[in-house]
């Protein structure tokens, strides 16, 4: 997701270690051949398993975690269909879930191999629909980088609103359930293109979900996430959180520690967060702390971050862009600035007119920005989809927005825990595309859902793909033929988070 691609059809060559680091003790992903292919399509999915842990158990009448006391009870069992309904009780109710990257031939949508991210070492929150973005870095030697909770194995329930670091946060509405001395660190898994895997668990994230990460082109880790689910409400040692939950969200810059485990001590002064005082000034309020910097989609150009904000009804949901790259000791100096160009509204004031999620550069001039469409109406209507922008007199303006062909419903989804509700394509999150050497680009998305579910986080997603014409600038006849197809999914009881294009060989 870094950089553009030409997108062809090449020989399948094999990549070495990135670095050393990356290769030591951890074990292979595959035994048959390396991954990482080039012009091969990378996909993050989970599935839903009650079969194991605290889930296995669970009926109705069994008491939840994320409550101040611990006392709600769960309204539903663990039945795929009806299970999400416990957030009605529970507002953080989640299911921990192994993690599955799916490597597609992006022409013929076939699924060439499946490689299981080991569970013992990092999961992921199963009805966390803003989780599993996937990035890879270079293309001699690419690494792939993704974010998932260490120590908490599969079927756990509510470690996505959790604490990152033993202790951290006594307001933290899951600390009853778990007690005082749980911790489940938001951690950077990397995969090098011989499958070998490695972890950087960090103390960031507390009481919320790391979205994402990815290598940058100076060996740092960057990512991005959300935090602070409890009463914190000051920066700050004042606020009674260690590390304090306000500072350890956003965009953070990260050392890599890359060990064959997580089971490790976090060095001290490992991590720090881009412009931690970033903090907005609505109607003379001051937004609650940290979800200013509640980020959801990342990317890398030209030496410069550039990260979304599209949810949590704080802040400017826009595009924000930071450069250079700060490094660990300079992060909290560094400037956050609003791309020129890009929403500089309210949301609590306009509800949302943009809710941006990915973004993909094809050159230097045209951009594509994802959007969830679940913002207010004009978003709904006129956002959601691929928005294009084009670079004019250093501004970028919004050229047109692929919607042609997203929005459909999804019926008849049985299996064996049932029927699930009708599924409704709504909008885009995670985006991925790829240069064509026909003047066209490909673009890979996941889809946005809405249901009668008790959290449409956990609907049966899918992976879609449109084609545009890279140099258009208006919605031509021909960009209004584009549309959108389906690439994999709707599958029973299973979910696609991320997307990431690996580009040939250089």
């Amino acid at each position: 997701m870094k950089k553009s691609h030409t997108f062809h059809r090449g020989p399948m060559l094999l990549a070495g270690c990135a670095a050393a680091a990356l290769c030591v003790g951890a074990s292979p992903a595959r035994a048959d051949r390396d991954p990482l292919q080039p012009n091969t399509l990378i996909v993050s999915t989970t599935t839903y398993d009650n079969t194991t842990g605290a889930i296995a158990k669970l009926r109705v009448g069994t008491t939840l975690p994320s409550t101040a006391t611990s006392t709600a009870q769960a309204v539903a069992g663990n039945n795929y269909v009806t299970t999400w309904n416990n957030a009605s009780v529970d507002p953080s109710f989640g299911v921990t879930s192994a993690i599955t990257l799916l490597e597609i031939d992006p022409v013929t949508n076939a699924v060439q191999g499946k490689i299981k991210v080991p569970p013992g070492q990092v999961v992921t929150s199963f009805s966390s629909k803003s989780e599993g973005s996937l990035h890879v870095t270079g293309t001699a030697n690419p690494v792939l980088t993704l974010v998932g909770y260490a120590g908490a194995g599969v079927g756990a329930i509510d470690v996505s609103n959790s604490n990152a670091v033993p202790g951290q946060d006594p307001t933290d509405p899951v600390s009853f359930g778990f007690g005082a001395n749980y911790a489940f660190p938001r951690t950077i898994v990397a995969m090098d293109a011989h499958g070998k895997f490695s972890y950087t668990p960090t103390i960031a994230y507390g009481g919320d979900n790391g979205r994402g990460a990815l290598l940058g082109s100076n060996g740092l880790y960057y990512a991005v996430g959300n935090s602070n689910d409890g009463d914190a409400s000051t920066f700050g040692p004042g606020n009674g959180t260690n590390p304090d939950v306000t500072e350890t969200t956003g965009v953070e810059v990260v050392k890599p520690i890359n060990a064959a485990n997580v089971q490790v001590k976090l060095p001290a002064g490992n991590s720090a967060e881009i412009d931690p005082l970033l903090q907005f000034t609505v109607k003379g309020k001051l937004d609650k702390p940290g979800k200013d910097n509640n980020y959801r989609g990342i990317a890398e150009y030209r030496g410069a971050l550039y990260f979304t904000k599209g949810s949590g009804s704080n802040g400017i949901d826009t595009l924000y862009t930071v450069s250079p790259l700060p490094t660990v000791a300079s992060a909290p100096q560094a400037t956050i600035s609003i791309v020129p160009g890009f929403p500089t509204d309210f949301a609590k004031t306009t509800g949302g007119n943009f809710t941006p999620f990915g973004i993909f550069f094809a050159n230097p001039t045209t951009l594509y920005v994802s959007d969830e469409g679940t913002g207010n109406a004009t978003d709904a209507s006129a956002h959601v989809g691929i928005e294009k922008w084009s670079l004019v007199n250093g501004t970028w303006v919004l050229d047109y927005v692929l919607q042609n062909g997203l929005k459909t419903t999804d019926t008849n989804l049985t299996g064996p825990a049932g029927q699930y509700p009708d599924v409704t394509t709504v909008g885009l999150r995670n985006l991925t595309g790829a240069v064509n050497s026909d003047g066209m680009v490909t673009l890979w998305a996941t889809t946005a859902t809405t249901s009668a579910s008790g959290d449409p986080g956990a609907d049966p997603n899918k992976v879609v793909r449109i084609t545009d014409v890279l140099s258009a600038q208006t919605a031509t006849p021909a960009v209004q033929a584009e549309a959108f197809q389906a690439v994999i999914g709707p599958t029973y009881g299973t979910v696609y988070r991320g997307v990431a294009f690996v580009g040939p060989a250089q």
